[in-house]
């Protein structure tokens, strides 16, 4: 008996909840004004916003003689024309390992394979210091 009473009372408040929603109109709850999409894109729009966009791109606006730039943390670390030319993160030593593979038959068939030198790095990746980690010259 209770179960039906919650059923049907909540029934009944999602068929009204649906019913107010399509009730509403579309322009009531997306007005529009005297302007359509081609004025607005080329943007012959109301002279009152066309001033007000111009006033807030002059504000944003600053000249470029009284900008003063000042030493930062992360100058060290900025990509410019002075510290392009020095390396910033130098790599760290990787010795090789050069070893000689004496004459040898190789395969089933044993073919024969001439001496060769070849060469290992120790380390498998390339390691790089980080700025001022090596003072001295690599």
């Amino acid at each position: 008996m209770q179960k039906t009473k919650l059923l049907c009372l909540t029934s009944i408040s999602v068929l009204c909840l649906l019913l107010a929603g399509c009730s509403s109109d579309k322009d009531t709850l997306l007005p529009h004004g005297e302007q359509t999409m081609l004025d607005i894109w080329n943007g012959t729009g109301s002279q009152g916003t066309q001033q007000q966009l111009l006033d807030a791109r002059q504000q944003l606006c600053r000249p470029l003689a009284h900008t003063e730039f000042s030493a930062s943390p992360e100058e060290p670390y900025t990509r410019t024309a002075a510290n392009e030319i020095r390396n910033l993160f130098p790599r760290l030593p990787n010795p090789d390992l050069v070893l000689y593979v004496y004459p040898h038959l190789s395969g089933t068939e044993q073919a024969p394979v001439p001496g060769y030198s070849t060469v290992f790095p120790f380390y498998q990746r390339v390691q790089y210091a980080l700025p001022g980690e090596r003072q001295e010259d690599l």
